[in-house]
């Protein structure tokens, strides 16, 4: 009986294990549509990366795809080897791990409170939330606003305005509201209270959901240059974004001092600092997006489990 069944799982294996032709066309035509669409993505980020360390001439003619023509790095030298580069670089720092501090605290808060349907004023909250999605003062009540606050010309001016984001509070209320309600009654039996539930309990299980709008607000705030535009008139004060923005507006006197100490590589400054200005910006998302991306696989998992 035992050789029986052992011959009959030896002559079974393979037809289990082989992959039908049906079935090999499809993992072949899936994996060639896949690496192409890789490609159709990598190529507008892999030839503004090959512009930034070409000439003028070989940009202007159209020549740069995915190796750099004329190789040069002049425009790199002329950007970086100003002090007021690196202290706006500082500052952008700063204001995104702020700001994005003071939003994930706001965020996950005000949304665990939302989360609980037995609230009293809940709908009231969630409306006055979502009220502002569709409606706002307008540009110039909100630099009165920012100005009789006395935040102008102060890093507060950027990082309290956009503190909270709507859009990222429903998406993470949406998130506590699957979490499973015994875990909250068993530790309420064990004596924890409400911070002690959310700081032990709920923030640990949310991970997935913490880093994905950790990275929304970083880069929202790593990229916003506008109300510092608005709000802010010292140039030590500004963050990278605006003053690669006058740098290519050429709007600033950093960005004249730029091209004065480059020489005979003004033009070339002119031509190719777009390229080496989103260089310069992306880094540091591509740099932290690996160790978040995890996170994200985590959160589809944890959505299709729940489904």
């Amino acid at each position: 009986m035992t050789d029986i069944r052992t011959t009959d799982l030896a002559a079974v294996r393979p037809r289990l294990t082989a992959r039908s032709r049906g079935e090999r066309v499809f993992g072949a035509v899936n994996a060639t549509l896949l690496v192409l669409l890789c490609l159709g993505m990598l190529y507008p980020f892999i030839t503004v990366l090959a512009q930034s360390f070409s000439s003028s001439g070989a940009i202007k003619a159209g020549q740069v795809n995915f190796l750099p023509v004329d190789f040069n790095v002049d425009t790199y030298a002329a950007v970086m080897s100003n002090e007021q580069f690196w202290r706006n670089y500082g500052n952008t720092v700063l204001y995104t791990v702020v700001g994005t501090a003071i939003a994930m605290t706001l965020t996950t808060t005000y949304a665990f409170v939302l989360s609980k349907p037995h609230l009293k004023g809940r709908k009231v909250l969630i409306g006055i939330a979502v009220f502002t999605m569709f409606f706002n003062g307008g540009l110039v009540p909100n630099y009165v606003l920012i100005s009789a606050l006395g935040m102008k010309n102060t890093m507060w001016a950027l990082v309290l305005p956009g503190a909270i984001s709507v859009f990222n509070l429903l998406v993470m209320k949406a998130f506590f509201e699957n979490l499973p309600k015994e875990l909250e009654e068993a530790a309420q039996i064990d004596g924890l209270g409400w911070y002690g539930i959310f700081g032990k309990i709920v923030l640990p299980l949310s991970k997935a959901v913490i880093a994905t709008m950790v990275l929304f607000y970083s880069v929202a705030f790593w990229n916003d240059w506008f109300a510092a535009f608005l709000y802010l008139d010292k140039s030590e004060l500004f963050p990278i974004t605006l003053f690669l923005r006058n740098l290519i507006a050429g709007a600033s006197t950093t960005a004249s001092e730029g091209a004065a100490a480059a020489g005979s590589t003004t033009a070339q400054v002119s031509a190719n600092i777009q390229a080496v200005t989103m260089i310069l910006t992306v880094i540091p998302i591509l740099t932290i997006y690996p160790f978040v991306q995890r996170y994200f696989v985590s959160g589809v998992m944890l959505g299709s489990v729940k489904g």
